[in-house]
């Protein structure tokens, strides 16, 4: 659970909405969301719904300030965990609500999630530029394990769980 923010899930009609660029009724979207990010979020979604059902409790958020209930970004994961219980995370948010700890704020909350879910862990990356990415990783717990010419890989694993080197 997150002091700031609430992870709300996606549904179809909302994921619609994202791809419509319109809101659900009565929901407040802050300026620049939903991204490219969001809407490729919520394509997988509904093809994920279309082709095996539901994919709860590893699906799409929207990230909501819990005090007025903006909707500031979104994060979600990139499927079901893998055969060594690894899920893959992504997130991201509008460039008004950057630099203020959200980001790791709803990736942590997101990490927990994974956990209390079955998980074995989480991996994530982003561009080897994106050292605003990588903080954001390292502040939610997640630590590097591998690089290349294009991304940066950071996982974290519980129970004793091998950990992934990517995502």
């Amino acid at each position: 659970m997150s002091e700031r923010l609430v992870l709300v899930a996606l549904d179809a009609a909302r994921a619609l909405g994202v791809l419509a660029g319109v809101p659900e009724r009565g929901c407040r979207w802050a300026q620049g969301y939903p991204g490219d990010g969001d809407r490729a979020g919520a394509r997988r979604y509904l093809r994920v719904l279309a082709e095996s059902g539901d994919p709860a409790p590893f699906g799409a958020y929207e990230i909501r300030r819990r005090g007025d209930g903006l909707v500031i970004g979104g994060a979600g994961f990139h499927g079901p965990a893998d055969a060594a219980g690894v899920v893959s995370v992504g997130y991201g948010l509008v460039p008004g609500a950057r630099g203020r700890g959200y980001a790791a704020e709803a990736l942590r909350t997101l990490l927990e999630h994974a956990r209390a879910h079955g998980a074995a862990g989480a991996a994530g990356d982003a561009d080897r530029e994106n050292a605003a990415s990588h903080r954001v990783m390292a502040a939610a717990g997640m630590r590097l394990v591998a690089e290349d010419e294009r991304l940066r890989y950071y996982a974290v694993t519980w129970a004793g769980a091998p950990e992934a080197a990517s995502s």
